[in-house]
């Protein structure tokens, strides 16, 4: 291994026939074991001032709603080949509405819907747990590709995953009016010669990329609401849905939700990092939900 995390990522679509690069995670799943394994070691290396001793840890290991009984294994799999033996699994929604601010232990209901790279979870909890949730792979490596599509089909241009992620930092929105539309230069390779080319995209292309899709969360939303009890949808009448996750950085995400499902929706004031803020205080709490952890 000669690189990891951010350094690898750079290392996409630029690498040569000597160098393989691989994704230990996809859709929130584990889809190559020792590459996870070998990701977590590093990482530890990494750490400062961290002593630790796997075998005598607790390993609490986060993934999406909606996952087969063989992906949750692969899991405790992941935990048993680092050594571990106290290992247990959470829901990310869960932990994304702890690191969030919300207080999921008191028996007001609260809802969230963490819009994350390879998985999209809408849960509503209440009492320290999860009373009704969905998820699907409708996050931020789909609008990757659905903005890589849209520029192959529509501009005749071949970029890369990084490419995609740069145009949906810069000029993604969901705004239905656009008064000044902004753009932004992208270069790739021409389809039809192979020759490098450069174009100007606008924001409005990028809306119509990312609607359909989040029409999609937007259905799921309703799903979920349909399903909760009445009186934890009275409570959810009073505070709202918060927006985690990556997708909660998207220019007006909360307005375009707004419209849609006609109740208040505010973003996270940490979508990146929460769910890693909730899982250091449910590591706390092992074994109770009915405890909130201490900070």
């Amino acid at each position: 291994v000669i690189a990891v995390g951010q350094i690898a990522a750079e290392m996409v679509g630029k690498g040569h026939s000597g160098i393989r690069i691989v994704c230990p995670l996809n859709l929130g799943v584990i889809s190559d074991m020792e590459a996870t394994k070998k990701l977590i070691e590093i990482s530890l290396r990494k750490a400062e001032n961290l002593t630790l001793e796997l075998s005598s840890s607790t390993l609490l290991l986060c993934c999406p709603s909606e996952v087969t009984q063989l992906e949750r294994e692969s899991f405790t799999s992941l935990g048993n080949k680092l050594g571990v033996k106290d290992i247990f699994i959470e829901q990310e929604v869960k932990a994304g509405a702890i690191g969030s601010g919300l207080d999921i232990f008191s028996s007001n209901g609260s809802m969230i819907i963490d819009i994350g790279g390879g998985s999209t979870d809408i849960g509503v909890l209440s009492l320290g747990d999860i009373v009704v949730s969905e998820s699907n792979r409708i996050a931020g490596n789909y609008l990757d590709n659905e903005i890589i599509n849209y520029l192959q089909y529509n501009h005749g241009l071949l970029i890369g995953k990084k490419t995609a992620e740069r145009i949906k930092a810069e000029i993604g929105t969901l705004r239905e009016t656009l008064e000044n539309p902004r753009s932004t230069y992208v270069s790739g390779r021409d389809v039809v010669s192979g020759l490098p080319k450069k174009i100007t995209i606008y924001e409005n292309e990028i809306r119509d990329v990312l609607t359909v899709p989040f029409e999609g969360i937007a259905s799921l939303v309703l799903k979920v609401l349909q399903k909760t009890p009445a009186e934890l949808s009275a409570d959810i009448i009073v505070k709202g849905i918060l927006i985690s996750g990556g997708g909660a950085l998207i220019d007006g995400v909360d307005e375009f939700f707004h419209k849609r499902i006609g109740m208040d929706f505010t973003l996270s004031k940490r979508p990146l990092t929460a769910v890693v803020e909730g899982t250091k205080l449910l590591l706390k709490n092992r074994g109770s939900y009915f405890v909130k952890p201490t900070d």
